[in-house]
């Protein structure tokens, strides 16, 4: 193993994430290249990464590939193998099916399989010994998601001499959901091999203490728990996105001249309401769907003058569950084009497909409503990125109180996306609204989210590692 300095383990800062910050990309000639994801994380990291030799670990995202380390854009990428089995175990099974339910709420039932519990031990043991490979002597490890939550015991075990941080990006659930789980003491114990343990919000770092105390017996002191002589820190720090980046581009003559077009193709409704989502059952898409198709039903709203563009990333397709919501969301959007849309001019405009950052960001300018309905949501950054966009404070955002973003973004419309009554009301409260009060809203909420982008929120967590965000160790 090489690093960008030289031979060896040389990095000083090492980040563990299920997906490497890169996407595979192959040309009309059948050559191969790797081209930056899109994503806050990367660019929160990439100053600090570059200055301590940083390393990030992760799987290519393709089954049974397994490249050599490499250098890309000055950074060191260890990819991690997953078979296929391992996808299916480990991340469609374990993680996606068993943890992600559970985490949310249990808006659907988790499942519960030992052949997906010990694949996910395994996947998690293969990417702390790479993580124990590459860092430097002292180094500090920062370990992402749900994914991985063994990680942190493994790497302690292995690199006792390292600093690690864990950073969940997800909700962490309240004793009477987490303790469903059959190896919920194994997961806490495979947190608490990390120094500091990140959560969106206060509640889940209160969760968090609460089970180590009475699943596993300790004595918490505050948010602290000793275990070992260590003392594991437990703390909200809410995540944010790359605001600057999003104001810009929405500044940009293409992408201004591309909302003006979506607007003219969309009929030039008086008002648009806009839906930006992974294909997933915790965003609540069926349930704004049937309180938009209420409105229609009571003439409250009317195509042409009101329309809705409902983006639908595709996600877990191969999963059961997620091909059922997808065949009821298109049910719904049918039913409600086929009673209320007119030829040429449907009441919901749906898009199922990843959409890029430009369209994405005319999408966010073209829309007088931004309705971000999730049923439970660790953050929801589709919520801040809206909010960046809107560089004339034009517009509103319908907010579940369940997103992590409403406790930061209070001067949205707050709603309880399980009450369609509620949710109607909103709505119309957002679509009727007079210009200034939506402008002195929007105003307020930019101003948050100005203060607080992901810049700040890295620069937070690895302050609190002991960890100067401008290189220099404590």
């Amino acid at each position: 193993m090489t690093s960008p300095n030289g031979p060896g383990p040389e990095s000083e800062f090492v980040v563990v994430a299920n997906r490497l910050p890169v996407d595979r990309v192959i040309d009309d000639a059948g050559a191969t290249s790797w081209r930056r994801s899109p994503g806050g994380l990367v660019t929160a990291l990439e100053p600090f990464m570059r200055q301590h030799s940083g390393a990030w670990i992760g799987w290519s995202g393709a089954p049974d590939d397994a490249p050599e380390p490499f250098v890309n854009d000055g950074m060191l990428l260890h990819p991690v193998p997953l078979s296929g089995s391992d996808i299916t175990n480990y991340y469609e099974g374990f993680s996606n099916a068993t943890l992600w339910p559970v985490y949310h709420d249990s808006v659907v039932p988790a499942e519960y399989h030992r052949s997906w519990w010990t694949t996910y031990h395994d996947v998690n043991e293969r990417f702390a010994e790479a993580a124990a490979k590459t860092a430097a002597h002292g180094a500090f490890v920062w370990v992402h998601d749900y994914q991985l939550q063994l990680v942190p015991a493994m790497l302690r075990q292995l690199r006792p001499d390292l600093k690690i941080g864990f950073f969940l990006h997800i909700p962490f659930p309240p004793r009477e959901l987490f303790a469903q789980i059959p190896w919920r003491k194994e997961i806490l114990r495979g947190l608490l091999g990390a120094d500091l343990i990140g959560f969106q919000l206060p509640g889940g770092a209160s969760n968090f203490i609460r089970l180590c105390r009475e699943l596993l017996g300790f004595k918490p002191q505050g948010n602290s728990v000793t275990i070992g002589g260590r003392t594991v820190r437990a703390n909200a720090f809410p995540i944010s996105i790359d605001t600057a980046a999003f104001t810009a581009l929405a500044d940009t003559p293409p992408v201004r001249r591309r909302a003006e077009q979506i607007r003219a193709d969309l009929g030039r409704p008086h008002k648009i309401l806009l839906g930006v989502d992974r294909l997933d059952y915790t965003k609540g898409i069926a349930n704004r769907l049937e309180a938009y198709e209420e409105l229609l039903e009571a003439g409250q709203v009317k195509v042409p003058d009101v329309v809705m563009v409902q983006v639908a990333t595709p996600s877990r397709e191969r999963v059961e569950q997620y091909r059922v919501l997808r065949e009821d969301i298109e049910r719904r959007v049918g039913r409600i084009n086929g009673t209320y849309g007119h030829v040429g001019v449907p009441a919901v405009h749906y898009i199922h497909r990843s959409v890029d950052r430009e369209e994405l960001s005319a999408l966010y300018l073209a829309a007088d409503v931004m309705v971000v309905t999730p049923l439970r949501d660790g953050m929801n950054l589709v919520a801040k990125e809206y909010v960046a966009s809107r560089r004339n404070n034009h517009g509103a955002l319908v907010l579940s109180e369940f997103a992590g973003a409403a406790r930061e973004l209070r001067q949205a419309y707050l709603v309880n996306p399980y009450d369609v009554e509620g949710m109607k009301q909103k709505f119309m409260t957002a679509l009727t609204m007079s210009a200034t009060e939506n402008q002195r809203r929007m105003a307020s909420m930019r101003r948050q989210v100005q203060r607080n982008d992901v810049g700040k929120w890295a620069d937070s967590f690895l302050a609190a590692m002991g960890v100067s965000p401008a290189g220099a160790k404590p």
